[in-house]
């Protein structure tokens, strides 16, 4: 058996990986391309793109594509979902706030759109100057549903019941008032 080594091309041009980039982009007749399609259809690596021009959105714009990182997310939508938010929570986010299930953008996009997260919030407020009465009365509705209501669930998983009985040693304990009595093998919830 006889074995070949393929030694790597290190002496790759700038306009050698533009070209190539380009070439892609035209074969899925696109604007932009991922990192991903990239490496389907490349010559390439990412990483030699990264130690080329720095960064992936680099190489792009030098090669004269679009980004592929810009999700055309607009200054309104993510305004709104600051709204959304706020609503949610009956008061205003905090930047580690922002994440699932509660906003639908990173608390960093906020700060890579805006500057930080301060000037978010500052925009925010501009934008609630520019809008129309609606969101105070919302926000009011939402903070007297939570006055009624429990901001987590009341449910407690499955495992964690049994860790409790097991620790208990699956006696169940009864309370009424400030009685309390054992009782073994009866599992009784009482809320």
């Amino acid at each position: 058996m006889r074995f070949n080594i393929k030694i790597p091309n290190l002496n790759i041009t700038d306009e050698e990986m533009l070209g190539d980039l380009k070439i892609v982009a035209k074969k899925l007749n696109k604007s932009s391309i991922s990192q991903q399609e990239y490496k389907e259809h490349g010559k390439y690596s990412y990483t030699s793109y990264r130690n080329h021009f720095g960064t992936w959105k680099k190489a792009l714009l030098k090669a004269g594509l679009d980004t592929t990182r810009n999700w055309g997310t607009s200054r309104e939508e993510y305004l709104e979902n600051l709204k959304d938010v706020w609503v949610k929570l009956g008061r205003q986010p905090k930047y580690t706030d922002m994440i699932m299930p509660f906003s639908k953008l990173s608390s960093t996009a906020y700060a890579h759109y805006f500057g930080n997260w301060t000037n978010s919030l500052i925009e925010y407020q501009k934008f609630l100057n520019e809008e129309s009465i609606e969101t105070a009365d919302s926000i009011e509705n939402v903070q007297s549903d939570r006055v009624n209501g429990h901001k987590t669930q009341r449910n407690v998983n499955w495992r964690l019941r049994f860790k409790v009985m097991q620790r208990d040693n699956f006696n169940v304990y009864f309370v009424e008032g400030h009685q309390q009595m054992t009782h073994p093998l009866f599992y009784i919830l009482i809320i």
